[in-house]
């Protein structure tokens, strides 16, 4: 099967989700800078959301790139992978609208978690039809970064329980990591 349909749909489905967090931002019932100050927490919180979605298209993207076909299996791996981003607008706004509280905090990180863990699943599915010597076996490589975000996320966790701030950083510090172009699938396409 060809992959355009899906590829577009998951393109779809991301837009969508940050239409919906974009929705979920409220207009200030006032015209000074202290009407913000309620809402800076909800804002933070869309600003991380935002730039994940953004991580996730972005990396999507170039991984299909190198996808030659799909199948069944490589269908339903997305559309896990799908699920999980589709829960980020409903912890993106928990966690802004009780100001960071642990619990919310734990829920993100475990979300966030639950979407890193399906889009590796996804590439082992895509790999499987693909084979050990394609060139997107090629382009992933070990994946350090996707198994370094899964322990971050995992220490994460437990510690929005003790401190929110903490876990709230260690969610960051993924996104930085990912935010430096991982250019591993341009390289192995244009060589």
């Amino acid at each position: 099967m060809s992959k355009n349909r899906m590829e577009a749909f998951s393109d779809g489905v991301i837009a969508i989700i940050i239409t919906i967090m974009v929705l979920e931002l409220s207009v200030p019932h006032g015209a000074d800078l202290a009407a913000l100050r309620p809402l800076v927490p909800v804002f933070l919180s869309y600003v991380l959301s935002f730039v994940f979605l953004g991580i996730y298209w972005n990396n999507h993207h170039h991984l299909l790139q190198a996808v030659k076909q799909v199948d069944g299996r490589v269908l339903w791996a997305n559309l896990h992978l799908l699920f999980w981003l589709s829960l980020i607008p409903f912890v993106t706004g928990w966690m802004g609208e009780n100001n960071f509280a642990g619990l919310p905090v734990a829920l993100y990180g475990i979300v966030l978690l639950f979407a890193a863990v399906a889009y590796f699943i996804l590439t082992r599915v895509l790999l499987s039809v693909h084979g050990k010597d394609s060139t997107l076996a090629t382009a992933l490589g070990n994946d350090f970064k996707g198994k370094i975000s899964v322990v971050i996320y995992l220490a994460a966790i437990p510690l929005a329980f003790v401190s929110p701030w903490i876990a709230g950083g260690l969610y960051v510090s993924v996104a930085v990591i990912w935010l430096i172009p991982d250019r591993r699938i341009e390289k192995t396409l244009v060589s």
